[in-house]
């Protein structure tokens, strides 16, 4: 493997539509409740770069955090890591996380003067304070001897930045106000997003357990995972469809639960699954799910 296939492995293609599914979900109902095209591809345009450059920024740190602890070892059932592998050292790769975290800042900022201008100072500030919260979460879930993800707060991150921040920040970018009701799309994203992750521990739970690694699955133990995982799920494809039933969405715009059927099929392999390591390729199948639903979901509000 050369040195730029194995970069390119690091930034794991495979997240990137699932990291920002919330964008579009958030654009779409902001479009909605707003009905202007003011600013809105600069607006759509720097956040989708935003959160492109933060999910790669997440997946450098996670390679560069597990592969300095260990937990990236010979045991580990998915796909070998690039500082795992040597092809790339722990020093290419820190310095990979380092200027990746100063485009996601540089982006965030050129964002924010873009959604809010010179004249909303105080909201600018906390959105900048958002975005080097999301720097830092990005680079905490595995690095430094207080990584959350090792704590079991891996979900709850996910849930929040990849759900509530991603849908509802991006919501108001464009309107400048807070949606209430778009809590309901924003949980559907999160909760999709942590049922990728939520795939990724159970399928490495004895992996992670022996590194030390405490992920949910392992504190919850395999069979309690799966019934979070079932949970997960099955609230993500209720809550969308309950807020379609509240805004009065009409009735032929309900094509977007033709997305629900990878979703559907997905629970009985869960349900089915016996072997940890088969879940492997589910995690492709939720995270392309959730982009195909989040782009229907789109363009039945629009």
């Amino acid at each position: 493997m050369t040195k730029t296939k194995a970069w390119v492995d690091a930034a794991r293609l495979r997240t990137l539509p699932l990291s920002v599914s919330g964008i579009l979900v958030g654009s779409a109902c902001a479009f909605k409740a707003t009905h202007t095209m003011s600013n809105y591809w600069w607006i759509f345009s720097l956040a989708m770069l935003t959160t492109l450059l933060l999910q790669i920024l997440s997946n450098f740190a996670n390679d560069y955090g597990d592969g300095v602890k260990g937990t990236d070892n010979h045991t580990r059932v998915g796909p070998q890591r690039a500082v795992q592998s040597g092809i790339i050292s722990a020093a290419e790769m820190k310095k990979g996380v380092i200027v990746t975290a100063i485009l996601s800042l540089l982006s965030a900022v050129l964002l924010i003067y873009v959604s809010f201008g010179s004249e909303h100072f105080m909201t600018s500030i906390f959105f900048f304070v958002l975005g080097v919260a999301a720097v830092a979460a990005a680079i905490k879930y595995t690095v430094g001897n207080s990584a959350y993800g090792y704590r079991g707060l891996g979900d709850l991150f996910v849930f929040i930045f990849f759900g509530l921040v991603s849908t509802l920040g991006s919501y108001y970018l464009y309107t400048q106000s807070f949606g209430w009701l778009e809590i309901l799309p924003a949980i559907a994203i999160g909760n999709l997003s942590i049922a990728v992750l939520n795939l990724n521990n159970m399928r490495d739970r004895e992996s992670d357990q022996t590194s030390g690694k405490n992920t949910l699955v392992v504190l919850l133990g395999a069979a309690k995972a799966k019934i979070y995982h079932y949970a997960i799920v099955v609230v993500a494809l209720l809550a969308i469809f309950i807020y379609a039933i509240v805004i009065g969405l009409p009735w032929h715009h309900f094509f977007f639960v033709i997305a629900y059927l990878p979703f559907i099929k997905h629970l009985v392999v869960v349900i089915n699954n016996k072997d940890p390591k088969k879940l492997d390729p589910e995690m492709k199948r939720v995270a392309l799910g959730t982009f195909f639903l989040a782009l229907l979901f789109s363009l039945a509000l629009i």
